[in-house]
């Protein structure tokens, strides 16, 4: 498969704000090359992400760096209910809209944790195939609280399908590269080069306090997603994220010249999205109202 060249041109963004399931059974059949969803997880319980600003304060009510005082703000709040009593029937339908929805030499990510991953893979054995499956990648991190009772979780599972296993996207060229955890014993010259990933993924979450966190809950980083956009799509490809969230599939895919379409149902994740991806100059699409 031919390497794709990177693309400095902007890509465009389509946001529909509405339910997903009834805004894809309007989609027509191959209508997209790359498909990425971060579904609810099913925790069980809410989502919510909380965004403050600090300043200095010798009457403030938390002690930062240095023992210095400082006052909190609360400045928005963002949540979503994660609690289904049917997870698997909820997902199937949009999953087989997935496959449909697909060109044949396209692929799909879902980006799921331990709860419900297992039972999702056996789904898509089922719609895509067994031969279908090309990888389930391990996004681990080193953030948050240690457990005292199990070891701590620090993964998120993403399944990789494809259309067709013999014909699919797959731009090894477009691979970043990594520091060899012992360059000694490779040699100066493969070490100053690094190594290609493999389906281990070592990436930080986003910052509380970084650039890069909108205020979203469950936000996913950029760097995780612009792997997936460069090795497994290429320049004028449309990419769809029909769980959007923040939109960073949107930003991942615009930046290097992929056309994107992303869905949501949150008004709030609608204003994230029109904000940070406001370099696209993104349209908005309402699901029109129906009478029931």
């Amino acid at each position: 498969m031919e390497p794709a060249s990177p693309s400095a041109e902007t890509g465009s963004v389509d946001i529909h704000f509405g339910d997903n399931l009834e805004i894809l059974e309007g989609m027509a059949d191959g209508s997209f090359d790359l498909i990425y969803i971060d579904p609810p997880f099913n925790t069980g319980h809410a989502q919510r992400h909380t965004q403050i600003r600090t300043q200095r304060d010798q009457d403030g009510d938390r002690v930062g760096f240095g023992g210095q005082s400082y006052r909190t703000t609360r400045l928005s709040s963002r949540a979503y209910d994660d609690q289904f009593d049917d997870y698997l029937a909820f997902l199937r339908p949009r999953l087989e809209h997935s496959h449909r929805l697909l060109q044949p030499q396209g692929c799909f990510f879902l980006h799921l944790d331990y709860r419900e991953v297992h039972y999702a893979k056996v789904m898509l054995d089922q719609i895509f195939g067994r031969d279908s499956f090309l990888n389930e990648i391990i996004w681990a991190y080193d953030f948050g609280g240690r457990s005292k009772k199990r070891w701590s979780t620090k993964h998120d599972n993403i399944l990789c399908y494809v259309k067709d296993p013999k014909h699919y996207t797959f731009h090894y060229q477009e691979m970043d590269r990594i520091p060899y955890m012992a360059p000694g014993l490779v040699g100066a010259e493969k070490a100053a080069r690094g190594k290609t990933p493999t389906d281990c993924w070592w990436h930080t979450i986003v910052a509380t306090n970084g650039k890069e966190r909108t205020g979203y809950p469950t936000q996913k980083p950029l760097g995780v997603l612009d792997r997936i956009v460069k090795v497994h799509s290429s320049p004028g490809d449309r990419l769809l994220d029909f769980f959007a969230g923040s939109g960073t599939l949107g930003q991942a895919g615009a930046r290097i010249g992929r056309h994107c379409v992303l869905i949501d149902q949150h008004p709030e994740a609608i204003a994230v999205m029109e904000k940070r991806l406001a370099f696209a100059a993104p349209r908005v699409h309402k699901q029109p109202k129906t009478n029931s």
